[in-house]
């Protein structure tokens, strides 16, 4: 195999595997198809039982942990069973594909934002990026990357996709604070993917994200919409020294759909 990545025999650590249409399983699968070791962190033992089926090797050596990042207590136990089974420096790189919002009572007006809602989401989403980035900044090599995962643009109001864009625009800037930040004491490199509308099961649970997603796929130039691995594709790039002089920038995936969106048809099939 030709390792241009230089991704063989690398470690990973890699947060949200949730099952096979999630971004964080085709990063996890293409690290795995590169010769590299994958260290995965889900959110519970029923999450784990689910992704042990999808990864049994992971399984097998133990190597699948659980973790609610809502919790420092339990960040900081991930921490240290992560830590007794292996060495400071371990990692190559680390991958936060973490987000949850909560939209039970429906997609509201931003204004109708309720704190509560906002400020779960916002630790989830954004703040555990920093939180795990600096409980395990020990166990990351000097010259690690870390990749998150965020969305392709925070400057549209989607209603959509409601509060969770000001939270995404938040985790697009902690990038640059923890690429300072880290840079004092490593070569540390934080950097995120930002695909258009995906095809993930937490994406179908947002109100009115489907017409969305339909209606990307006309503004696309390409006539089809982003797919999960084209973004996961990306973040692997990210991931390999091949990236090393990208540092604190955001890779937008979306098929060219920013270039598009008063594309000829779409405009004469609303002024007609």
């Amino acid at each position: 195999m030709n390792d241009f990545l230089l991704l063989e025999n690398k470690k990973f650590l890699v947060f949200g595997v949730a099952n096979k249409k999630s971004v964080a399983y085709h990063i996890t699968k293409n690290l795995l198809d590169c010769g590299a070791h994958c260290v995965l962190v889900v959110l519970n033992d029923e999450i784990r039982q689910k992704v042990a089926k999808i990864f049994p090797k992971q399984a097998e050596a133990g190597e699948i942990y659980c973790c609610d990042v809502e919790k420092n207590e339990e960040i900081e136990r991930l921490q240290s069973e992560i830590a007794a089974r292996h060495a400071e420096h371990s990692f190559d790189g680390m991958v936060h594909s973490l987000a949850f919002a909560d939209y039970s009572d429906g997609m509201k007006p931003f204004h109708e934002t309720r704190s509560e809602q906002f400020l779960q989401a916002v630790n989830i989403s954004c703040f555990s990026l920093t939180a795990l980035a600096n409980a395990f900044k020990n166990m990351l090599s000097p010259a690690a990357s870390v990749v998150t995962i965020s969305i392709s643009t925070t400057r549209m109001a989607s209603e959509s996709y409601g509060y969770m864009g000001p939270i995404k625009a938040a985790l697009d800037s902690s990038l640059v604070f923890l690429a300072k930040s880290f840079s004092t004491f490593s070569e540390i490199r934080f950097n995120a993917v930002a695909p258009g509308l995906l095809k993930t099961s937490a994406s179908a649970g947002i109100p009115g994200y489907v017409d969305s997603y339909l209606y990307a796929e006309q503004v696309i130039p390409r006539g089809r919409a982003v797919e999960t691995q084209e973004a996961a594709n990306a973040a692997i790039f990210l991931l390999s020294p091949r990236s090393s002089g990208i540092n604190g920038q955001k890779i937008i995936v979306d098929a060219g759909m920013e270039i598009n969106y008063f594309d000829k048809a779409i405009i004469k099939k609303f002024s007609e």
